[in-house]
């Protein structure tokens, strides 16, 4: 271990937060981690985490990575009924993203999981195994309020902590600040005689509604079932494998188009783009609880990796640099990432650690922020500038995903960056555009010498759900 300080404060328990304190700990003497919520022991739900009872996923490169923090956990979840969707199979997952039902024949040869717990399963046993770390404690029950510096303002010196027994300070070598897309840093460095740090947002209001479900009999054959919003349908839905034999059914819409709140009109709202046998099934499921809501505006990128002043001693983690829509299931892999980018800069010392950390969490941070913008502004419904280099990006996905519906090798390299395992620019690799424009133009050829279609055949492709125009 490479020790460069005695003390770091880590706030927030969130998973960004958890993940962040377990880097640290290989580098500084103790770790504090403080959090507003009293955490409770098992996984129950807390009022910091309003999104935990939907759909999570812990993606293939994030699974990699936090089994690489944490030897065994993926195991543990497993073994507590976490379910898997295995990349070796790909009827195990039905995915159709912008309207193109991927192929579900064949699997990859790389070893390629993706884990769904719930968040509350997730986050309960991460939050064990940091507890666990002799040099880690977690102060739940206590607040954030401002951050101490010396009096030149150039380095944060420690934080103060609310409860309620009082106030007091924490004196830290390093605080990091993990408390969410509210995070308070920006108006503390304001206050300290810095800029705010530059912010990008795309407005999606998303709505989405879940409905934990058994199935008496007759549950889909696939782990997942995963179907995107579409230009001309701004809505979405997914069907996953829960713990104890349950399932999560979750609807969306963006844009102000709004699922209902209850099972009944939840499965009306998607019978149009679900496969029929899918429908057939949730109409058959029997219920568990109260039906979920989350709202979520847009997603905000504050680019700390621009400023050109910022104080030693401080750093910022997971949603409070960015958070994306979250109907694309990247928020905990990038935690993941950028914990990992936070272990590699710390093994080089402490020495101009904010600008070297920033830039390297900016790396993932984009990948997964072009991949989530690009598919939002996608649909003519989001609002957002859209340059030319942005439609020539979704016009090409367009045509990639075109060529998924019956390539696997496609699938296989659009799971491999859509996992955040590589980057988007592999998907200009020139074999792969190879394929795609081998795809297009027999679509061309066949389109060519197929018959003018009637009125009859248009109604039968749309199907009896879609000619109201759902």
């Amino acid at each position: 271990m490479n020790r460069i300080g005695d003390h770091a404060v880590v706030l927030g328990a969130s998973i960004g937060g958890l993940l962040a304190a377990r880097a640290l700990a290989e580098s500084y003497r103790t770790v504090t981690v403080v959090e507003r919520d009293v955490l409770p022991d098992a996984a129950e739900k807390r009022r910091g985490v309003p999104q935990g009872q939907h759909a999570h996923a812990l993606l293939a490169r994030g699974a990699q990575i936090v089994d690489e923090l944490f030897p065994g956990i993926l195991d543990g979840l497993v073994a507590a009924g976490a379910p898997m969707i295995p990349g070796d199979d790909l009827a195990a997952l039905y995915f159709a993203p912008g309207g193109h039902p991927m192929v579900q024949a064949g699997g990859f040869r790389d070893r390629r999981t993706t884990y769904t717990p719930s968040r509350l399963l997730f986050e309960s046993h991460v939050r064990r195994r940091v507890r666990d770390l002799p040099n880690v404690t977690i102060l739940d029950g206590h607040s954030a309020g401002d951050l101490t510096t010396t009096s030149d303002h150039r380095r944060v010196t420690g934080v103060t902590v609310g409860s309620r027994e009082g106030v007091r300070t924490l004196t830290a070598d390093l605080v990091l600040d993990a408390t969410g897309r509210g995070a308070r840093t920006p108006a503390s460095l304001a206050k300290l005689g810095y800029e705010r740090p530059a912010e990008d947002h795309v407005v999606v209001h998303v709505t989405y509604r879940s409905q934990l479900l058994r199935f008496p009999s007759g549950a889909p054959r696939e782990k997942a079932v995963l179907v995107g919003a579409q230009p001309g349908r701004a809505t979405g839905m997914g069907l996953f494998a829960h713990e104890n034999g349950t399932w999560l059914f979750t609807t969306a819409g963006m844009a102000g188009h709004e699922p209902p709140a209850d099972l009944a009109g939840m499965i009306t709202f998607v019978e149009g783009f679900v496969p029929r046998r899918v429908v057939s099934a949730l109409r058959e499921a029997e219920p568990l609880g109260a039906v979920a809501q989350h709202r979520y505006p847009s997603s905000q990128w504050r680019h700390y990796e621009r400023m050109r002043r910022f104080p030693d001693g401080l750093l910022v983690a997971g949603d409070a640099i960015c958070s994306f829509n979250p109907l694309y299931g990247q928020g905990m892999t990038v935690a993941a990432l950028e914990a990992n980018a936070l272990r590699q800069c710390l093994r080089h010392g402490d020495d101009d650690l904010a600008r070297r950390f920033f830039r390297a969490a900016a790396k993932p941070i984009g990948a997964a922020w072009q991949l989530a913008v690009g598919a939002d502004l996608a649909l003519p419904e989001v609002e957002g500038p859209r340059p030319l280099p942005t439609r020539l990006g979704n016009a090409y996905v367009d045509r990639v995903l075109a060529a998924a519906e019956t390539d696997a090798v496609v699938v296989d390299r659009f799971l491999r960056v859509s996992s955040l395992m590589d980057p988007p620019r592999f998907l200009f690799h020139p074999a792969l555009v190879r394929r795609v424009c081998a795809d297009g133009l027999r679509r061309h050829r066949e389109a060519v010498r197929a018959p003018a279609p009637t009125e009859n055949d248009r109604l039968a492709r749309i199907g009896p759900f879609n000619r109201s125009g759902v």
